[in-house]
């Protein structure tokens, strides 16, 4: 599934793991696995590198939910949601101490759980760029390596090094990548301030380039992934510096 965001399913009770399961793929969301223990799930994580984790709080076993948060945070920092069932006071705030990015109470609906993991997308976003479109408010986040937005009514994660580039479309701007491409409504100027400037640079006024892509350059384009992208004669000498750099 190209491009979705990778959660794990921890839940002891599999009947509820393969619902939840469902749930998450009907959303658009790739699942990487259902484990019933939390011993299993550092090898997964180090295997399948899962962008989020549902975490039942009373798993079975030699560790239960919160022990397992404990090691996820220390040795890979995965975002967690946690999954509840009434739980009382003691265990609610041994829970609050991993820093949990999320808690769903059982039994829960769909649209908790999508709410739960945008909510968990935002909280992992060094920067939230709001944009609006005619059919009401949307979201994209840019993390430090990749960005989440909203495509075709779900969130789908662009990893940067994947970009090729991006063109404006007046208030648009369009990202490509080597297999798909993406209209977001916020201007190129917004993307360009967000995007790591070691990595991206504006080759034209309507044109952002990852500088690791670009194939050759020639007098008035460069070639990216055997793409012509315009390249401004003023920008020229700047792009052929950068590129000196890398």
């Amino acid at each position: 599934m190209e491009n979705a965001v990778k959660i794990l399913v921890v839940e002891d009770e599999m009947i509820i793991g393969a619902k939840i399961s469902m749930q998450l793929t009907a959303l658009g969301y790739e699942v990487t696995g259902i484990l019933g223990r939390g011993e299993e799930v550092l090898s997964h994580a180090e295997e399948n590198k899962p962008d989020i984790i549902l975490l039942d709080i009373r798993l079975k076993g030699k560790m239960d939910g919160i022990e397992t948060a404990a090691q996820i945070e220390r040795q890979f920092q995965i975002p967690i949601i946690y999954l509840t069932a009434n739980s009382d006071e003691a265990t609610f705030s041994r829970a609050k101490t991993t820093r949990p990015a999320a808690f769903i109470t059982k039994p829960f609906k769909q649209l908790d759980l999508q709410r739960a993991i945008e909510l968990t997308i935002a909280r992992m976003a060094t920067t939230k760029v709001d944009t609006v479109t005619d059919s009401g408010e949307e979201h994209t986040f840019i993390l430090s390596d990749r960005i989440f937005i909203r495509h075709k009514e779900k969130m789908v994660k662009l990893m940067i090094a994947d970009i090729l580039y991006v063109e404006a479309e007046r208030n648009y701007s369009r990202i490509f990548t080597t297999k798909n491409e993406y209209l977001l409504s916020v201007t190129l100027k917004i993307i360009e301030e967000k995007l790591p400037a070691n990595h991206f640079m504006r080759i034209h006024r309507s044109w952002l380039v990852n500088l690791a892509q670009v194939e050759a350059v020639g007098d008035d384009f460069v070639m990216v992934a055997n793409r012509e992208v315009p390249l401004s004669e003023t920008l020229k000498a700047d792009l052929l510096r950068h590129m000196q750099k890398l």
